[in-house]
């Protein structure tokens, strides 16, 4: 539903009950069909003992469905016309059908359509409550048993098939020099590599950060954290930091004596 937008609560106002009943998929696509027109079938509600009994019954232009299968399988299959309702209680809950409609805003921007009036927000209203859950349940016959078997044995048809091929296939599969997904990682690759220079200050008070954490860092380990090309933070480390090209840290950087905030410890240490 839409965010934005009041909601009509005449339907709330007339106390519309509603029910919300559960149908088989052929059934609602047999309905789908008839849409616009007219009658798809009748509702009966009757009394038996006190108990009511609701059934529907399918219109006999819509009890054939067309079957895509092979062979001898191919071809219109009958479907039920008969079906029981098997009622169920609502309980404690509070359930309610709403109704959208589109204004066509979203196709006029899309359009770029300046002439006529704007048009207005999507209209959300509320149908009714529902007072009666139901489940429509076909009668056990023989066309539902011949429905019921063609859909298992399309369900268990596999999607795909082995066929054995009298000569090489030379024209389908043709070599690339580059696939897609290659050059899509190197366009990622390259857009990562265009990095953004912060301000200076920035940058620097990144690193000392840093090195707050860790006396050490490979020049590798400071372009992440930082996010700053290699040529720039180079600039700037060698303003406050050392490079060691020897020694047990060898590659990295440290801050210069200046710079350090262990400075004070180390001195002790040595005393």
């Amino acid at each position: 539903m839409s965010e934005k937008g009041d909601v009509d609560l005449t339907g709330a106002k007339q106390n519309t009950g509603v029910w919300l009943v559960k149908v088989p998929k052929y059934l609602a696509q047999q309905w789908a069909k008839a849409s616009g027109r007219g009658e798809v079938g009748k509702l009966r509600i009757a009394k038996n003992q006190g108990k009511t009994e609701v059934a529907f019954t399918l219109n006999e232009e819509l009890t054939t469905l067309e079957n895509k299968g092979e062979g001898k399988t191919a071809g219109m299959v009958a479907v039920p016309r008969e079906h029981p309702f098997t009622m169920q209680t609502v309980g404690g809950q509070t359930l309610a059908v709403f109704t959208e409609t589109s204004s066509g805003q979203g196709q006029a921007e899309a359009e770029g359509s300046t002439s006529g009036p704007a048009p207005g927000p999507d209209k959300i209203a509320l149908e009714g409550v529902v007072v009666q859950r139901a489940e429509c349940r076909p009668a056990v016959n023989e066309s539902y048993m011949r429905l019921k078997k063609l859909q298992i044995e399309a369900s268990s048809k596999p999607v795909r098939l082995s066929q054995q091929l009298d000569k090489a296939v030379t024209h389908n599969y043709k070599p690339v020099a580059n696939h897609a997904n290659n050059l899509e990682w190197e366009k990622k690759k390259k857009e990562e590599g265009k990095r953004a220079r912060a301000d200076k200050q920035q940058v620097l008070d990144m690193l000392f950060s840093a090195f707050e954490k860790h006396q050490y860092y490979n020049i590798k380990d400071l372009v992440d954290i930082t996010k700053q090309p290699v040529i720039y933070l180079k600039e700037i480390l060698r303003d406050i930091g050392i490079y060691n090209v020897k020694g047990t840290h060898k590659n990295t950087w440290e801050l210069k004596p200046e710079y350090r905030h262990y400075q004070g410890e180390e001195e002790k240490t040595d005393e």
